[in-house]
């Protein structure tokens, strides 16, 4: 479902994006290690139709809504950019110890101060995984995604349904460290944010993937093992000691930049 759709009669002419890994791409990575993600692929398509476009990316992985509405909705505000999306709450509601209710407010916190100054504001109803974990979060998720709804049509933002594309919670869609889409799953959420815009549809990003084959039960409990090994107890281990993955980073484009982009990216 799309809500409160854009008008694309006028082209943007900059793009200033926020949140957290989801928005800065992981797990799309890039030959040189980077990740690239549906921002870089947005802002690459909306590049090509308007000369001297410019794009900043201030998401960094790991971040609480908190963070984002201190770090990043106030340098963004100040861009006065013509398009912004923002993505964040996500990573509160999947602790096991969250304040929901704190986390809609701070989120409403960071639409009421972005909202006056952008031509269109994006929020998103975000994508997640289909499994026992999901389900477990599922009414936390659901409180803050009417949020959303709400705040959206006070503010005349739109709002881009990810969660309800049975696509996007095909666990084919995600990483290995089952938290994050890979490229293809970044490449459908390009375009459904591109659709939200009012742009024709190049692609149907709803579209399911061919039916599975389900791997052998040694195959199951290899993969179960890598991910436990290579991401879960790291996952913990932060947890317990209180550090992010994000802790020291820097945003991927702190400075709203000309950006070209490359054919790979459109």
């Amino acid at each position: 479902m799309q809500r409160n759709a854009a008008n694309p009669s006028a082209p943007y002419t900059s793009f200033v994006a926020l949140g957290d890994s989801f928005t800065e791409g992981m797990s799309d990575s890039l030959p040189d290690g980077t990740y690239r993600g549906w921002a870089d692929l947005l802002a690459a398509r909306l590049a090509a139709r308007t000369p001297g476009f410019r794009y900043a990316n201030l998401a960094v992985r790991g971040k609480l809504i908190g963070q984002i509405v201190e770090e990043q909705s106030r340098p963004a505000a100040a861009m006065g950019a013509d398009l912004v999306t923002l993505v964040g709450g996500l990573n509160d509601v999947l602790r096991p110890k969250c304040d929901v209710a704190q986390v809609c407010a701070l989120l409403e916190e960071a639409v009421t101060r972005l909202a006056p100054g952008c031509r269109t504001l994006v929020l998103m109803r975000s994508p997640g995984r289909r499994g026992p974990v999901l389900e477990r979060f599922r009414p936390r998720m659901e409180q803050l995604f009417t949020h959303i709804d709400a705040l959206a049509a006070r503010h005349g933002a739109v709002v881009v349904d990810l969660f309800a594309a049975d696509a996007l919670g095909d666990p084919r869609m995600w990483a290995e460290d089952r938290l994050h889409l890979t490229a293809e799953g970044h490449r459908r959420v390009a375009e459904a944010v591109w659709q939200s815009l009012g742009h024709p549809p190049e692609y149907d990003w709803r579209a399911p993937l061919p039916p599975p084959v389900r791997p052998g039960w040694a195959a199951r409990r290899g993969a179960d093992v890598r991910f436990a090994r290579e991401h879960l107890v790291p996952w913990i281990s932060r947890r317990l000691t209180g550090r992010s993955s994000g802790d020291g980073r820097s945003p991927k484009r702190a400075e709203l930049l000309p950006y070209e982009g490359c054919a790979s990216e459109r």
